[in-house]
């Protein structure tokens, strides 16, 4: 297998998972129209599936760092299309949380084992880690376009439709998974914990971060497509649209961050694009006319150009526990967005779904405040600080190898 295609697959089959991730959001206006939810308990939907997902990362994560285990992208793979898959058979509300939480436990099994071998196979290429989020972000773009088509198709019975990236997925992750095997039977190669200490402190700072800007973007997409129809008119494409629109600005984030990160600190890097997302929420927000499709490609983007930096910056600060850092920085913190779905949900019943949004603006604020006091790691605190601080303040900084 030549070098880059293991983070080729990997890149392919986080598609496949994180389209799933994607299909809750999609599928919550197709359940208010069958079902008459209100927003409120549409919401809950997507909080099954990223309550569970938030408890089960880090406990994956955990077992991730003790155990290599390959296994789990193509079963995780296929857990998370089969929950989906279901969803949308039965009308108990119950069962569909139920079904909905299954493919969030599936999703969160995949994604620190995913990453501990990602980071094995782009051997410190932030371009290569870029990459292989960049696979995740198109899952999502792809999922309400999916959505769409099944749901066209025949409405909430045709979402077992919805499994065939699935199957995908798991086929691509096999040629990975024996190829890792192999490098472990003969020099145990991922098995040994990196050599370094944990700074704890800047990590719990970095998961903060990363918890406010979870709750922009999945608070975005679990309303964005009924906003659209709301400030724009017309139907259902038009929601679709916005929605696809936030997603496929995703994708150019994840590739940008990677890029950017080559030249620039990733600390820099995260800092300014926070900034940006903050302007571009409340663009969204309040700016009417087609602007709104430009405002919602900017946030998605700025959102997304840390992501996978945020991701090798987990693992720097905890090198001892990659598994660990990767479950919460990928999976636990990014899941816990979706708790605040139903208090989004509400706030919208009981006001105005502007008025709900509203404070989304503020989140990636709070994320630029906690990446303030955060070092590069690698480099001593007292030598970092003042030197960033004069590059933050340049909008610059001094070119670095990828």
């Amino acid at each position: 297998m030549r070098r880059n295609t293991p983070i080729v697959l990997l890149s392919v089959g986080h598609a496949c998972v994180d389209v799933y991730q994607g299909c809750v959001a999609a599928l919550v206006p197709f359940f208010i129209a069958e079902r008459a939810y209100s927003l409120a308990v549409a919401s809950g939907i997507v909080l099954a599936a990223s309550l569970l997902s938030s408890v089960a990362q880090p406990v994956f994560g955990v077992l991730t760092d003790r155990w290599a285990m390959p296994w789990l992208l193509p079963v995780s793979t296929l857990l998370g299309g089969v929950g989906i898959a279901l969803s949308g058979l039965s009308g108990s509300y119950p069962l569909t949380l139920a079904f909905v939480a299954l493919s969030g436990i599936g999703v969160a099994a995949y994604h620190p084992e995913s990453a501990r071998v990602a980071r094995i196979a782009a051997r410190g290429s932030h371009r290569a880690m870029g990459w292989f989020s960049m696979g995740g972000t198109v899952g999502f773009a792809l999922a309400p376009l999916m959505v769409a088509a099944a749901m066209t198709a025949g409405g909430l019975r045709w979402t077992p439709l919805l499994v065939l990236p699935a199957l995908a997925g798991a086929a691509l992750c096999l040629p990975v998974v024996r190829v890792l095997q192999q490098r472990q039977a003969t020099d145990g190669s991922g098995t040994t914990p990196a050599a370094g200490s944990d700074d704890v402190a800047s990590f719990v700072r970095l998961s903060l971060a990363v918890v406010f800007r979870s709750i922009a973007f999945i608070g975005l997409s679990t309303f964005i497509a009924l906003y659209a129809r709301q400030r724009l008119g017309g139907g259902t494409a038009v929601g679709t649209a916005a929605l696809t629109v936030l997603y496929l600005g995703s994708t150019v984030g994840s590739v940008l961050g990677g890029s950017l990160a080559a030249r620039w600190d990733r600390v820099v890097v995260a800092r300014w694009s926070y900034l940006i997302s903050a302007v571009a929420v409340a663009g969204v927000v309040w700016v009417p006319g087609p602007a709104f499709y430009l405002f919602v490609a900017l946030t998605s983007a700025g959102l997304y150009v840390p992501f996978s930096l945020q991701v090798t910056l987990g693992q720097d600060y905890l090198p001892s526990r990659v598994g660990t850092a990767s479950g919460i920085t990928l999976g636990l913190t990014v899941s816990i967005g979706g708790l605040a779905s139903p208090a989004i949900g509400g706030l919208a019943d009981a006001t105005s779904l502007r008025t709900a949004l509203a404070p989304l603006a503020l989140m990636p604020l709070l994320s630029w405040l906690f990446f303030r006091s955060l070092p590069e790691p690698g480099l001593p605190h007292a030598e970092l600080l003042p030197e960033d601080t004069a590059v933050a303040r340049s909008g610059g900084g001094a070119a670095k190898p990828g």
